[in-house]
C-alpha cells in the first residue's frame, strides 16, 4: 500500500527522493520520510502528514545532502499516523523503508526485546530493521547474507529499501509479494514501487522476482538469489512517457483521466481486433480453449469488481455461460466450488492486489484455468495467470479509478464477443456488428465529454446532501454500484446503490424530502419498470437525477434533472452511461473542496490483506 523509492548516483539524493515520492503519494499519504547518506552518515528526515509537511520541515531545519538514500510515503497499517511511526525506521546500523505487512511481527518483536533491543515505534517495519541489525551484528558484517538470513524469519508481504551505515552510497532492495522495480540509469540507479516514480530519469528497469536481492551503486546493479548466486536480469523498457504521468493542464489527474478514456479504449481494443472480429490469441485465448469452459468466475475488488458485474451480464446474455462475480477477499475464504473446466478471471489494475492475487493462486490450486486482466506489465498477477490481457490504459494516478475501469469493461466486452462466437451462441455477422459498435464507443464518449455542463450543475445540487441513493436495473444496476462508489470515495457523501426493483423491500423507507436519488435508465427492455420505480421515490419527496437517453423527456413526476445520453445499443450503454456518473462524482468533490486525487484513508493499490 505504501510507496518506496531509493537512489544512488550523481544527483542531489534528497531532491530525487522527494520527486519520486510526489509521484508515489497516491499509494499513501499518512506520513513521509527520507534517509540520505550525508558525509558517510545516515541522516533521516520524516514527518506525519502529506509530503508537503516533510518539505516544509526540511526547509526549516535543513534537508539531508548526499548522493544515496531511500524514501517512503505511508498508508498506515500498524501504528497510528505520527512522526515516530513514519518511515524510514532504523535499528542500529540499518535503516529501511517498507511496503507490506509482516504477519509475525509480534513474535519477532518479543524475541528482539529478549535480546535487549529497544523500540521507538509501534510499526511492524521497525521490527524488520531491528532484526536486520541483530543478524548483521551476529555474523560477519555482510549485507546480503544478513538480508538472506532475515528473510527466513519474515512472514507476510514486503518490499524493502535498505541502507547499511557501514556501506555508504549503496542501496539494497528485496521483495516478496509487494511490488518493486529497479530503475537503470547512466551513473545512477533507482528502486521504486512504481515505474512512474522514475520516468523523468530513466525508462529502463528490472522487475524483481520474489526473494531476489538488488544491490545498487552508482556504477551498476547486481541481483542475487537467496543462495547468494548472481542472477542475470532481463532489461525492460517502460512504454509510458513522463507527460503521461503529469496533469497536462487539467486541475486534477481524475478529470484528465476521464478525458483520456476514448484514447485508452482505442489503445486497448484495436490490437485485439482482426478483420472485424475479436482476436485474443496473443493473450493466450483461442476459440478452442473458450469452448472448453463450463462456467466462469470473475474475482476482483472495488471498481474492478464492478467491471466484472458488467462482464457477467454481457457474457450470460451473449454466450449463455454461467458467471459468478466474487469480491476477492470473500472468494478465498468461502471454499469456492471450482475445478477443472472452469475459468477464473482476475481483474486488477495494479496486478498486485493482495486478495486478488491470493484468489488467483487458490483457483490454480483447485485446477481452474486463470485469466488476468491487468494494467501493470510484469505485475505478480500478470506473471502467475495462465492467460493474460493487458489493459493499455497507461498510468492512472488518481486514487478513484476511471479510465482503468473503462478499459476493463472494454476488455470484458471483447472477451464476451469471442466467447459467444466460439460457443456458437452468436454467429459471425452478429459478432462483427457488436465489435464494430465497441469500436464506436470512443466517439460517443467524446460527445458526452463535450456536453458535460449538466454534470456540473447536478453536482452543485449534491454538495449539501448527507446521503443519497443510486438505483438501476440489470446493467444499469451494475453502473449504479460504480457511480455510488465514485461519489463516496472522493466527496465523502454517504451513498448506496440498490437494484431498483428492491426498493419496496425496505430501502424506500430511507427516502426523505429532497433526498437525492440518481437513477440510471438506459436499458430499453427494462425502461418502463425502472421509471415506475423512479416515480415511487419521486412521489415520496426525492430529488431525482435521471441518467437516460436524451431522446426521453421526463416529466416533473419523474425527474428534476436529466443527463441525456446519445442513442446507442443497449448492450454497450454502460460504456457511455458511466461517464456522467464519473463527472458528477468529480464535480461534487471539487465543489465540496475535497482532495479529489488523494481522498482520505484510501490508497491506489491495496497490496496488503
Amino acid at each position: 500500500m505504501c510507496g518506496i523509492v531509493g537512489y544512488v548516483g550523481h544527483r542531489d539524493c534528497a531532491d530525487v527522493l522527494m520527486d519520486g515520492l510526489a509521484r508515489l503519494e497516491y499509494r499513501g499519504y499518512d506520513s513521509a520520510g527520507i534517509a540520505v547518506f550525508e558525509n558517510q552518515v545516515i541522516k533521516v528526515a520524516k514527518s506525519k502528514g502529506r509530503l508537503k509537511a516533510l518539505a516544509e520541515k526540511m526547509e526549516a531545519s535543513g534537508k539531508p545532502t548526499g548522493h544515496a538514500g531511500i524514501g517512503h510515503t505511508r498508508w498506515a497499517t500498524h501504528g497510528e499516523p505520527s512522526d515516530r511511526n513514519s518511515h524510514p525506521h532504523g535499528g542500529g546500523s540499518v535503516t529501511i523503508v517498507h511496503n507490506g505487512i509482516i504477519e509475525n511481527y509480534v513474535r519477532l518483536k518479543e524475541f528482539l526485546l529478549s535480546k535487549g533491543k529497544v523500540f521507538e515505534s509501534d510499526t511492524d517495519t521497525e521490527v524488520v530493521a531491528q532484526l536486520l541489525d541483530y543478524y548483521y551484528q551476529s555474523m560477519p558484517k555482510n549485507p546480503i547474507e544478513t538480508i538472506i538470513r532475515t528473510m527466513k524469519d519474515l512472514e507476510g508481504s514486503y518490499a524493502l529499501g535498505i541502507v547499511f551505515a557501514d556501506f555508504p552510497n549503496m542501496v539494497y532492495a528485496i521483495r516478496k509479494e509487494s511490488p518493486l522495480i529497479v530503475g537503470l540509469g547512466e551513473g545512477e540507479n533507482f528502486i521504486a514501487s512504481d515505474v512512474t516514480a522514475i520516468l523523468q530519469y530513466t525508462r529502463d528497469y528490472y522487475l524483481l522476482e520474489h526473494g531476489e536481492i538488488a544491490v545498487l551503486s552508482e556504477n551498476g546493479v547486481e541481483v542475487y538469489d537467496t543462495h547468494h548466486q548472481k542472477i542475470e536480469k532481463e532489461r525492460k523498457t517502460a512504454d509510458w512517457d513522463v507527460s503521461a504521468a503529469e496533469k497536462g493542464g487539467y486541475p486534477h489527474f481524475m478529470i484528465k483521466e476521464i478525458h483520456e478514456q476514448p484514447t485508452a479504449i482505442k489503445t486497448t481494443i484495436t490490437p485485439r481486433i482482426s478483420d472485424g472480429l475479436p482476436n485474443l490469441e496473443e493473450c493466450g485465448i483461442t476459440p478452442e480453449k473458450l469452448k472448453e469452459f463450463r462456467q466462469i468466475h470473475v474475482v476482483a475488488c472495488g471498481t474492478a469488481m464492478h467491471a466484472g458485474m458488467v462482464g457477467k451480464y454481457v457474457i450470460e446474455k451473449l454466450a449463455k455461460v454461467a458467471v459468478n462475480v466474487d469480491i476477492a477477499s470473500e472468494f478465498r475464504y468461502r471454499e469456492p466450488l471450482i475445478g477443472e473446466g472452469d475459468l477464473v478471471i482476475i481483474i486488477s489494475q495494479s496486478g498486485e492486489t493482495a486478495d486478488s492475487l491470493a484468489a488467483l493462486r487458490l483457483a490454480k490450486e483447485l485446477g481452474a484455468k486463470t485469466l488476468a486482466i491487468v494494467n501493470a506489465k510484469g505485475s505478480s498477477i500478470a506473471r502467475e495467470a495462465d492467460m493474460l490481457i493487458y489493459t493499455h490504459a497507461g498510468p492512472e494516478i488518481a486514487v478513484a479509478s476511471t479510465k482503468a475501469y473503462m478499459v476493463q469493461i472494454a476488455v470484458m466486452y471483447l472477451f464476451a464477443f469471442e466467447l459467444a462466437l466460439a460457443k456458437g451462441a452468436i454467429d459471425e455477422t452478429e459478432c462483427r456488428r457488436l465489435t464494430a459498435l465497441l469500436q464506436e464507443t470512443p466517439k460517443q464518449i467524446e460527445y458526452i465529454l463535450e456536453h458535460k455542463e449538466m454534470s456540473q450543475m447536478i453536482a452543485d445540487k449534491l454538495i449539501t446532501a448527507d446521503s443519497l441513493l443510486y438505483i438501476g436495473r440489470g446493467l444499469d444496476y451494475a453502473l449504479s454500484m460504480e457511480g455510488s462508489l465514485k461519489l463516496k470515495e472522493i466527496s465523502y457523501i454517504h451513498s448506496e446503490s440498490y437494484a431498483a426493483g428492491e426498493l419496496k423491500h425496505g430501502t424506500i423507507s430511507l427516502i426523505t424530502e429532497e433526498m437525492p436519488v440518481i437513477a440510471v435508465a438506459t436499458q430499453q427492455d427494462l425502461f418502463d419498470k425502472t421509471i415506475s420505480n423512479v416515480k415511487e421515490v419521486k412521489a415520496r419527496g426525492a430529488k431525482v437525477i435521471l441518467v437516460s437517453r436524451e431522446s426521453y423527456h421526463p416529466t416533473k413526476d419523474v425527474a428534476d434533472y436529466q443527463f441525456g445520453l446519445p442513442e446507442f445499443d443497449d448492450l454497450l450503454m454502460p460504456m457511455l452511461a458511466v461517464v456522467p456518473l464519473q463527472l458528477i462524482a468529480y464535480y461534487t468533490a471539487v465543489h465540496k473542496g475535497t482532495d479529489v486525487d488523494k481522498p482520505r484513508n484510501l490508497a491506489k493499490s491495496v497490496t496488503v490483506e
